[in-house]
């Protein structure tokens, strides 16, 4: 499974690629903002920096709603730097522009998955990734991991491409569930991955073998 890092935050990119686990990033104008980058120009160079950071794809997200306006803000991105992935969102337009950006070769990320549906019509567009909402489904009583389980065996039947990328990740445990349904990708706050560390027996353990090791001398 890969893991990707959901953050605008640099700093948090570069962490996470030093630690050699990290496959890519995705971003979001929310998260954008949040690093303080607005303006064409700044977005535009806070995703070349971005890719000058971290290996792997890139999922830059377009702004715009209608198809002609994402048309050309995805190729805008998609020229950046070859590991853009377009980050589309999930409605008719953007169904039409998935479509049209897989005709080109330039990869994308359809974003605000909350359906297998939604996903389906995704993958017959041509998307690289799918990206389902999955802790935004727990906070209204679904649970995101039986979508999961429905995209995963409808890609699986129809041998669709199409890659699985959980999306709001809130707990290292959504990882480790993700990886046992069969999701080909997560993206997560960097928070939740090194949680991935922590065992109380292993810090026990460490404890106690530093203990034994300066009785060695």
């Amino acid at each position: 499974m890969k893991f990707f890092i959901d953050t605008a935050n640099l700093e948090q990119i570069k962490e996470a690629q030093d630690l050699g686990i990290l496959d890519g990033v995705t971003t979001n104008p929310s998260l954008m903002a949040k690093e303080g980058i607005s303006g064409k120009e700044a977005i535009l160079n806070h995703y070349k920096t971005i890719c000058e950071i971290a290996d792997g794809d890139i999922s830059a997200e377009v702004l715009s709603t209608t198809y002609e306006e994402m048309i050309k803000e995805g190729e805008e991105l998609a020229a950046i730097h070859p590991n853009i992935v377009v980050k589309i969102p999930m409605i008719k337009d953007g169904i039409k522009a998935l479509k049209y950006f897989s005709n080109k070769g330039i990869k994308t990320n359809c974003t605000l998955i909350f359906s297998a549906g939604q996903a389906l019509l995704a993958a017959k567009a041509g998307a690289n990734y799918v990206s389902p909402f999955l802790g935004r489904l727990d906070d209204i009583s679904v649970d995101g991991m039986n979508l999961i389980e429905e995209i995963r065996i409808i890609f699986d039947n129809y041998m669709f491409e199409t890659e699985i990328l959980a999306a709001s990740i809130r707990s290292p445990m959504h990882i480790i569930n993700c990886a046992k349904i069969g999701a080909d990708v997560i993206t997560s706050p960097l928070d939740s991955i090194l949680n991935l560390l922590n065992h109380p027996l292993t810090d026990k353990g460490l404890a106690q073998f530093v203990a034994d090791a300066k009785k060695l001398g």
